[in-house]
C-alpha cells in the first residue's frame, strides 16, 4: 500500500509571499479579483486557505470563469520528461477517445506511464471487468500508448483504488507520481479518495464538472520525501463538454449508471440525441442499435427525410438539451459517413456524448451529424 503522509503544501512562499490554493493549486494574490488565484485579504486566515474560485466552487457550485490554454497545459506536461517519476495518465471510460492525451510519450519522456481508466461505474455492473481490460490494451495500443500496466476503477464510488495504490507503490519505486488527463477524467477525485483511505488529512482537492477547475501543479508530499503531483486537467476542444453550456455540461456527464437504450430500426430512420448530435440509419437490412448516452438526454426517432426539417423547426424546444439560445450556439451539425462492416460488432463514438453500438452483423452505412470540430470515431465494441 502507499505509505502516505499527505498534507496539501500551503506554506511555500515565493514572489508576493503568498501560499498556493489548496484546491486548485494556483498561486494565491490579493490584488485583482479577475485573475486566477484572487483570494480576498481576510479569507487568508481561513483553513484550508482556497482561492475565490474554488470557495464558489465548492459552497455554490459556480461555474469556473477561468481556464488555462493549451500552451500552458503543454509546458507543464513537457516539464515531466526533464524528472524521473511514475506517470498516471487517468482517461474516462465514457469518452475513451476523447480522454486520452495523443502522443503522450513525446512529454513524459522515457518515465513509465500507468494508465488508469476511471468511471467504471457508470458501465453496466453486469459488464465482465477483465474484458474491459483487454479492450482498453488494444485501443490504447491502436492510440499508440505503451502503458507499462492497466488499472480500472470508480474514483467516485473508491472501487478499485486498493488495487491502483498497491500499483502505485509497485510501479513508482520510490519516485514522484504525476497524475495527467483531459478534463473532467477524475483525477482530483481519485486523489480525494487516496487522501480518505491514505491519510488523515482533511483537506482535499476542489472538484467539479466544470472543466479546467485544477488551474496549476498541486504537489501532495509522499511519507519518503516523494510527492504526487496533480497537473491540470488538458481541455479538449473535440469533446462535447467543452462547447456546451455550464446546464448541458451537467445533462452530458452521468451520474449514475447509464441505461442502454435499444432502437430497432429500418434503413432511412434517424435518432436526434436532443439537439447536440444525430444518427440516420443509411443504408442496410433491419437491425437495433443501442445507445450508450447519459440518462439526461432525450433520444427522438423520425424518417430520415423528415430529419433537416424537424432539427431547423424544434432544436432546442422539442430536441433538447441544450434548450433554447443554446442550442443556436452550437452552430450547424457536420456530417460524418461510416460503412459498418459485416460480421461484427461496433461502435461509433461522439466525444463528450456517448456511443452508439450497431447490433447487426451484416453491416450497415450510417451518418453522424454532430457540432464542427467534434470528435466522431468507429471502434470495435466495447461492450461485445
Amino acid at each position: 500500500m502507499l505509505h502516505m503522509r499527505i498534507w496539501l503544501e500551503v506554506d511555500d512562499f515565493r514572489m508576493n509571499n503568498l501560499p498556493t490554493c489548496s484546491g486548485c493549486g494556483v498561486r494565491l494574490q490579493t490584488e485583482d479579483s479577475n485573475r486566477v488565484g484572487y483570494i480576498p485579504a481576510q479569507a487568508l486566515q481561513r483553513t484550508p486557505v482556497v482561492c475565490q474560485r474554488c470557495f464558489r466552487i465548492r459552497h455554490y457550485n459556480e461555474a469556473a470563469s477561468v481556464t488555462l490554454d493549451q500552451g500552458q497545459f503543454l509546458r507543464i506536461l513537457s516539464g515531466i520528461a526533464e524528472t524521473k517519476a511514475l506517470v498516471v495518465h487517468i482517461v474516462d471510460i465514457f469518452d475513451f477517445e476523447g480522454s486520452v492525451i495523443g502522443g503522450l510519450h513525446r512529454f513524459v519522456g522515457a518515465n513509465p506511464v500507468l494508465l488508469v481508466v476511471n468511471k467504471l461505474d457508470l458501465l453496466p455492473q453486469a459488464l465482465n471487468w477483465n474484458r474491459v481490460k483487454n479492450w482498453v490494451q488494444k485501443q490504447a495500443k491502436e492510440q499508440g500508448l505503451r502503458p507499462i500496466d492497466v488499472v480500472l476503477i470508480s474514483a467516485r464510488k473508491g472501487k478499485g483504488i486498493e488495487q491502483l495504490a498497491a500499483a502505485l507503490d509497485y510501479y513508482r519505486d520510490g519516485k514522484d507520481i504525476y497524475i495527467v488527463g483531459a478534463t473532467n477524467t477524475g483525477k482530483s477525485t481519485l486523489i480525494n479518495q487516496l487522501i480518505r483511505s491514505y491519510s488523515d488529512l482533511d483537506t482535499e482537492l476542489t472538484v467539479s464538472r466544470y472543466p479546467g477547475t485544477t488551474l496549476d501543479i498541486v504537489r501532495i508530499p509522499l511519507a519518503e520525501g516523494q510527492a504526487i503531483l496533480d497537473t491540470p486537467g488538458i481541455v479538449y476542444p473535440y469533446r462535447m463538454t467543452e462547447i456546451v453550456d455550464v446546464r448541458t455540461v451537467n445533462q452530458l456527464l452521468p451520474d449514475k449508471t447509464i441505461k442502454p437504450v435499444v432502437y430497432q430500426l429500418d434503413p432511412r430512420q434517424t435518432l436526434f440525441f436532443g439537439a447536440l448530435a444525430r444518427m440516420d440509419f443509411v443504408q442496410g437490412e433491419h437491425q437495433s442499435f443501442t445507445c450508450y448516452v447519459s440518462n439526461a438526454i432525450r433520444i427522438h426517432r423520425t424518417k430520415l427525410e423528415r430529419a433537416n426539417g424537424l432539427y431547423e423547426q424544434h432544436r432546442g424546444e422539442m430536441l433538447v438539451p441544450p434548450e433554447g439560445e443554446a442550442a443556436d450556439k452550437l452552430g450547424p451539425l457536420m456530417k460524418h459517413a461510416f460503412r459498418i462492416p459485416p460480421g461484427a460488432r461496433y461502435d461509433i463514438s461522439i466525444s463528450g456524448l456517448g456511443w452508439i453500438q450497431v447490433n447487426g452483423t451484416s453491416g450497415a452505412y450510417v451518418d453522424i451529424h454532430a457540432p464542427k470540430g467534434i470528435k466522431v470515431t468507429m471502434r470495435p465494441s466495447l461492450m461485445g
